[in-house]
Formats: C-alpha cells, sequence, structure tokens
C-alpha cells in the first residue's frame, strides 16, 4: 500500500473540523513531517487563524510514533482532546487503516484522591483528626463543595478536576486530592486499583499521543523520575509560555506557616526531642521572617543562614525518625506519616537548596499584607536545563503565534539554551525556525496607534491624561474596549475612574469569574472589558464586541522583580544588552499577545491603542512594534478616532 501524501491526509483533516485549508498550515505540516524524519528541532510562528493544531497533529499523527503535545492553557488541552483529535483521527482512519489513540496527563493533584475522599485528609493536632466532610457544615461554601464533590465522584470516570462543572475552590479540592509526593502508592494505598491519576498514566501508556501541559512537562525534565512515557517527537504548543512555566515549577519558597504545618505533621511520628528540635528551628526562622524586607538577597544574611541551617538539619533528623516511630493512635497511619514526610521533605529539600548557596540560584523575600513574608529561591536561568533534558533523544517542535521577537527567533531560542539559528557545535541542539505567516490581512484589519502626544508614564500617581484618552478612544468605538494594564491596580483606578465618566458597563477582572467576565464582554457590543496583560493571553472574543484594545504602557518587568532584575544584571556581566534581552524581550511577548486579541477572523477590524509615547520615541520601540502584528501604524490621534468611530458606524448598521 502506498503511504497516503502528507496535503492529501491534511485535506481531509481540515475538512472533518469544518476549517479552510491555508497555505500557512500547509507549509506548517511539511515543516513538521520534516522535523520528524530528520529528528531535528523547529521553531514555528503560526499567527492566529492558521490553524496550527492541525499544522503539528496530522503529521505527528501519520508518522506512527508516540507523540506528547504540551500546552500552556487548559482550553487549548480540552480543545485538543475533545475536538480536534476525535475529529483527524476519524477523518484519517480511511487512508492511514488505523486509529491512533489520545490520552491527556497531568499532574497528580489534578485528579481526585479516593483514600482522601473516603478516610479523609490528615488534619493538624489542633483541628483534630476529623472527617472533613461531616466538619464543614452542609450550609458552608466549602460544605457545599465538599458534598458535591462526593456526590461527583461516584459518577465522574476521569477524576479530573477540569471535568467538574461548576468547579470548586483550592481549599475544597485540597480536602480530596494529594500531591506525588503525599500519594502512598498504588500498590500500598486500597484504592490503588480504581486510582483516577493511576488510570490517566496507564492510558497515557498505550496511547499514540498524549496532551499534557508545560507544568507536567518541566516536572519530567527537572525531578529525573519520568511522569511522561517514553516518545520519540515533543510538540511544544503555546511554547512562548514555556520558560515562565518551567521556572515557575523550578522555583522553591519557604514561609513560617508551611514550616509550622510540618512540625504539626511531624510531631506524632518522632520522638519527643526530635520533634523539639525542629520546633525551636521552626520558631527561629519565624522570628528571622518577622523582619524580612522585600527584596532580593544578594548574600544570605547571617541570621536567615543560622535559622536556615537549623532548619535543615532538623528536617534531616525527623525525616530520618519519621521511619522508625509507630505511634498506636494515630488512625491510617501510612497516610498521616506520608503526609507529614512531604511537608518535612519540602522544607528540607528549599533549606538545603538555599544553604548551599549557588551562583545560578536568586533569593528573595517576598511580602504580603494578609499573609506575610515568604522566601523564594528561583533558577537564574533554566536555558541550560531546557537544552540538556528538552533536546536529547528526541524531535521537538516549538510553536506559537508569538515566537519571534524584534523580527527574529533568536531571543526565544536562547532562552531555551539554543544558539543562534545556523550556529553548529558539539553540545548544540540544531534547529531551523519557520514562520508561516498569518491568513489575515492586518494592514487592511487593524491600525496601531500609539498616543506619542502623552506623557511618559511614571511608576506611580495616576495619568489623567491617560485617563481622558482612555475615555474619548472608548467612546469613540463604542464601548467594544478590552483594556489590557500592566497592573491590576491600573485596571482598578481605571475601572473606578471610567464608571463615573460613561455610560458603557465596565467589567472588571476579579468581579467574577475569568469565563463569566468573558461571555458578558462578548454578549454586549457596548461593554469594555478591564484586566491585566498577562491574564489575558487566551482571550478569543472575535466579532464586533471586541474592536478596540488598548493597553495603558509598555509592560516591562517592575525595576524591583528580583528575578528579572538579577537575569538582567547577568546578561550584561556577561557583556550583552541586559535591558534588550531581559526587559524588553519580557514586553514584547506580552504586547504581541495583547495586540493579537484583536483580529480573530477575517472580518474583524479594529485599532490597538498603546497609550505609552515611548513605543513611538524610545530607540527600543521599533524592536518592539516589530515583534507586533503588521498593523497600519499612526500616532494621529484623530485618525484613531475617526476610524474607530467608522467601525462602530459599520458595526451598528449591520445590527451588532
Amino acid at each position: 500500500m502506498t503511504k497516503p501524501s502528507l496535503p492529501d491526509l491534511l485535506h481531509a483533516a481540515v475538512s472533518a473540523v469544518g476549517g479552510t485549508e491555508r497555505p500557512g498550515q500547509v507549509a506548517m505540516a511539511e515543516a513538521v513531517a520534516e522535523a520528524i524524519d530528520d529528528n531535528s528541532h523547529r521553531l514555528i510562528q503560526a499567527g492566529t487563524g492558521t490553524g496550527k493544531s492541525l499544522g503539528y497533529l496530522v503529521p505527528a499523527l501519520a508518522h506512527g510514533e508516540r507523540v506528547v503535545v504540551a500546552t500552556a492553557t487548559l482550553a487549548l488541552q480540552r480543545q485538543l482532546v475533545e475536538r480536534d483529535l476525535p475529529r483527524t483521527v476519524e477523518a484519517l482512519h480511511p487512508q492511514l487503516r488505523r486509529r491512533p489513540q489520545f490520552a491527556m496527563l497531568k499532574g497528580r493533584s489534578n485528579y481526585l484522591c479516593l483514600h482522601r475522599l473516603h478516610e479523609g485528609a490528615p488534619q493538624d493536632e489542633e483541628e483534630g483528626l476529623f472527617d472533613q466532610f461531616e466538619a464543614a457544615t452542609p450550609t458552608s461554601k466549602l460544605g457545599k463543595d465538599l458534598l458535591r464533590l462526593r456526590d461527583w465522584a461516584d459518577e465522574t470516570e476521569t477524576g479530573d478536576r477540569d471535568d467538574l462543572t461548576p468547579g470548586v475552590s483550592d481549599k475544597a479540592w485540597a480536602q480530596i486530592s494529594v500531591s506525588s509526593r503525599e500519594c502512598l502508592g498504588a500498590t500500598k494505598c486500597a484504592y490503588g486499583a480504581e486510582c483516577f491519576a493511576e488510570a490517566a498514566r496507564e492510558r497515557a501508556k498505550l496511547a499514540d499521543v498524549v496532551v499534557t501541559n508545560h507544568a507536567l512537562l518541566a516536572i519530567d525534565a527537572i525531578e529525573g523520575a519520568p511522569v511522561l512515557p517514553q516518545h520519540e517527537v515533543l510538540i511544544v504548543d503555546e511554547a512562548h509560555e514555556l520558560v515562565s512555566r518551567v521556572t515557575g515549577v523550578a522555583t522553591g519558597e519557604l514561609t513560617p506557616g508551611q514550616v509550622n504545618r510540618a512540625v504539626k505533621r511531624a510531631a506524632k511520628l518522632v520522638d519527643e526531642k526530635t520533634a523539639d528540635s525542629l520546633q525551636t528551628a521552626s520558631e527561629s526562622f519565624e522570628r528571622v521572617m518577622e523582619l524580612a524586607l522585600p527584596g532580593r538577597l544578594e548574600e544570605i544574611p547571617e541570621d536567615l543562614g543560622y535559622a536556615l541551617m537549623a532548619l535543615r538539619d532538623a528536617a534531616r533528623n525527623v525525616i530520618s525518625a519519621i521511619g522508625a516511630t509507630r505511634d498506636k493512635s494515630v488512625h491510617d497511619e501510612d497516610a498521616v506519616r506520608k503526609q507529614a514526610l512531604a511537608a518535612v521533605e519540602s522544607v528540607h529539600g528549599v533549606a538545603e537548596r538555599i544553604t548551599n548557596g549557588s551562583e545560578y540560584d536568586v533569593v528573595w523575600y517576598e511580602r504580603h499584607d494578609r499573609f506575610g513574608a515568604t522566601l523564594r529561591v528561583a533558577p537564574l536561568s533554566v536555558s541550560g536545563l531546557l537544552r540538556e533534558k528538552l533536546f536529547e533523544d528526541r524531535s521537538v517542535v516549538l510553536t506559537s503565534a508569538t515566537l519571534k521577537l524584534g523580527g527574529d527567533f533568536n531571543g526565544v531560542a536562547a532562552s531555551m539554551g539554543l544558539a543562534p539559528e545556523g550556529v553548529e557545535g558539539d553540545d548544540t541542539p540544531v534547529w531551523k525556525g519557520l514562520d508561516v505567516g498569518s491568513p489575515f490581512d492586518y494592514p487592511k484589519q487593524g491600525i496601531l496607534y500609539v498616543a506619542k502626544h502623552l506623557a511618559t508614564p511614571g511608576r506611580e500617581g495616576t495619568r489623567g491624561d491617560m485617563m481622558d484618552e482612555l475615555a474619548e478612544l472608548i467612546e469613540a468605538a463604542g464601548g467594544r474596549t478590552l483594556g489590557l494594564f500592566s497592573s491590576m491596580r491600573g485596571a482598578k483606578a481605571a475601572a473606578e475612574e471610567l464608571r463615573g465618566r460613561l455610560d458603557n458597563p465596565i467589567l472588571l477582572q476579579g468581579e467574577e469569574t475569568l469565563g463569566e467576565l468573558i461571555k458578558g464582554f462578548a454578549a454586549d457590543p457596548k461593554t469594555c472589558l478591564f484586566g491585566t496583560l498577562s491574564l489575558w493571553q487566551g482571550v478569543d472574543v472575535p466579532g464586533p464586541s471586541c474592536q478596540l484594545v488598548v493597553m495603558d504602557r509598555i509592560p516591562f518587568p517592575r525595576p524591583d522583580d528580583p528575578l528579572m532584575s538579577a537575569r538582567q544584571k547577568s546578561v550584561e556581566e556577561h557583556g550583552g544588552n541586559g535591558f534588550m534581552a531581559v526587559a524588553a524581550t519580557h514586553a514584547a511577548l506580552l504586547m504581541a499577545q495583547g495586540a493579537g486579541r484583536l483580529v480573530r477572523a477575517t472580518g474583524d477590524r479594529g485599532v490597538v491603542a498603546v497609550l505609552d509615547p515611548r513605543l513611538a520615541t524610545a530607540r527600543y520601540g521599533s524592536f518592539l512594534r516589530a515583534t507586533l502584528p503588521d498593523f497600519w501604524y499612526t500616532t494621529d490621534r484623530n485618525q484613531a478616532r475617526r476610524s474607530l468611530a467608522a467601525i462602530d458606524a459599520s458595526a451598528q448598521a449591520d445590527g451588532k
């Protein structure tokens, strides 16, 4: 039998999902197929509307080897598993003569734990060891959530938190889930044979395509114990998010509350002397943290150093002793022991990491009004880790609508440990970049307007001229505005100010769930939606409800962000331009994602307005603009208003 051709397979798949074949999608599928055949690597930028999911799924399914697809957002995971993969598998079956299997795999804490559900979560001493379902009053929010979870446990086939609608609070979910460290293990657990997390792993082992998230991919790379099944091809979608997700997984933290919980959990399982030693170390650490001021610790202060060494040593002694002590009064001892071990090991791991000190780690204090001080440690860079763990023994395809920053792929490639395109070396994975473009005609569909006449935004204080400009733009657009702000404080201030000045309803992030906000925004064209830039990367509202996207300022990292400033300093010490490599790159990624909210379909038209004159006047402005879609560019405020008014009039004439 002759091997079916890739164009034929792609055509069948696109028809099955009711899509339109695009030249960019064909080019992408060919590049992915070539990478898989050559066992090489690709960075592929595929703009909104390209149909990139099918662009990588079709060649991956056709190849026949096991593929892992890692995505950043839950929405895309669901789309792949519930829509794209089932339809594509059926569409390709007549030509492939097989039906590839697919499965979703997440971290263990995403699945309901039957042991926790039936035996109860081990509680801290002062709370007593009780059944959390009995303790939570049925009328409370927590009680209602827990009762609903108990009913759901009888009917769910997956136990996956994301299949529960509506969802429950983190507090309720914590009562019926466990981390991988707290898990008893399938062989020791009375419910091991029915375990949802184990069932998901077994399905993944048998699947041809495993859909997972960036966090699990990072855990698989960092922790050394494989979580994902062996695979020949890795496809990372939404790859612009990967570095921050991996950094998040590789970040450790210590708080007095966390250490206190570890002390209480261990107290019943070790002798009094060992428990007292950890308690004393915990109190010393708490005293140091009470005086902690936010900011980076380039050197560990002496008092903190002593407190951490005491914590490390006491935690190590507890870990050794837990295995030897048996307390007959403890109910469900294995689970209590496992939870205590997990808590103490976590404290030991972070205390030891900071005490050992590494030039490749950044340590800092954070302070929160409600929760007090937190001590954090994160890697200065994850590029070496990604180069070593991601690109060995498999073909890797990294794709996103935003991978070219300032006109090339090298910035994103460097953040993942790759040399500039075309550079070869013994330890350097070789890769090729491909920009397949977008089906949208950006210069005709959108305008990039920079408010060059405004004052340069300062660090603090209200921006009266910016508020006036924003109000006038919203009025010209007739609402239809997505406001993306560099801080939550800025979003709230703008919402409060403009609710008093405009007749348009203004929705604000945090006042309702994300899903409800987007639904309300899409339903009424007069409505505006305000929130922070970093949290609106997945908003997909095509049509006349979103015809103006406003960014209040260029979203550089805060100057006092310890990790970003440490990374910037490191680049400068190695002879590079720290500002461009870290701050400008960070801003470019966010702005490109934000601007990408405007044009989501071929009929969409509108304006992206940046209320920060530096995009027009500063030397780095051209780098940032080169990362944005190729909209028609203007600094003429009257032109922007006329265009918005015309687009609004056209939408109203169409009854929208």
